[in-house]
């Protein structure tokens, strides 16, 4: 079982404004400033969700009102996740709900059962699976209206900086020179579900302007080209960025402050990919 505070000791917080390692509490110092806060994950590393739950239990224990953004969970599933919250569901009851939404229930686990245990808010902020489906096969235009009575999409379009560009055509296994229509769709698809996620983020925050919103999400998506960019085109949002380090993806030589605001280093004997005892 992982010892509250082990990830104190953790030396391997890289800060992007300074290249330089820096303290868990001066990570944590900084992240209760923010509005809201992004950690990226690969979803089956088991690593990653210690590294956010940390994170969490570290806020929370500041006593900065904190809720928990997911992107595992469709927006239409709030009212589940209130009950949960409020210990009004069973966990085996619960699972039926969540695997309607998710996998891999036992590396977010102790998540779910620490916002549960300590009342702190979770939000759903994906939108229905089928929509996105939809739009990466056919396109935005093939939305009906009702589709999007909950989206707010001024100014939306398939206009990316050319990093994400990249990330989208590797999601997509496409070489540069793919089929320009199908990239254009799935492209369509990536920052509708980024756009979802930065208007639930905000619904959220105007109901509960105290609150830190920490939104536990894919790399691709927590990274600042992702939902954050999404979030600068809808409001003026005090936010941080913290991503795991991935080997061929984001590293330490690689990476700067445009990519995230911090890495989490996972290498060593007190690395996130080992159990800290």
């Amino acid at each position: 079982m992982l010892c509250a505070g082990s990830a104190w000791a953790h030396p391997h917080i890289y800060d992007l404004s300074t290249n330089q390692e820096i303290a868990f509490e001066d990570l944590i110092t900084d992240l209760a400033s923010a509005q809201v806060v992004f950690i990226g994950e690969l979803h089956d590393h088991e690593g990653h969700h210690r590294m956010q739950l940390e994170i969490i239990r570290a806020l929370h224990e500041r006593g900065r009102p904190i809720a928990i953004g997911l992107e595992m969970f469709q927006m239409d599933y709030q009212g589940a996740l209130d009950r949960w919250v409020a210990g009004e569901i069973p966990e085996n009851n619960f699972l039926l709900i969540y695997h309607q939404n998710w996998s891999l229930w036992p590396l977010y686990r102790p998540i779910f059962l620490y916002a549960r245990d300590e009342g702190i808010p979770m939000v759903g902020l994906n939108i229905p699976r089928e929509i996105t489906r939809q739009v990466a096969r056919h396109g935005f235009e093939s939305l009906e209206s009702e589709q999007l009575r909950d989206l707010d999409l001024t100014g939306f379009a398939c206009i990316v900086d050319p990093a994400y560009e990249q990330f989208i055509r590797r999601a997509l296994g496409m070489h540069n020179h793919g089929d320009n229509r199908s990239f254009t769709r799935f492209c369509e698809a990536q920052l509708l579900w980024d756009r979802a996620m930065a208007n639930n983020t905000l619904a959220f925050l105007e109901e509960h302007p105290d609150h830190t919103v920490v939104v536990l999400a894919g790399s691709g998506h927590s990274w600042k080209y992702g939902i954050p960019t999404q979030l600068d085109n809808l409001a003026e949002i005090d936010y941080r960025v913290v991503l795991p380090e991935v080997p061929g993806r984001i590293d330490r030589l690689s990476a700067s402050s445009d990519d995230t605001d911090y890495l989490w280093l996972d290498f060593g004997s007190d690395g996130w990919h080992v159990w800290n005892e």
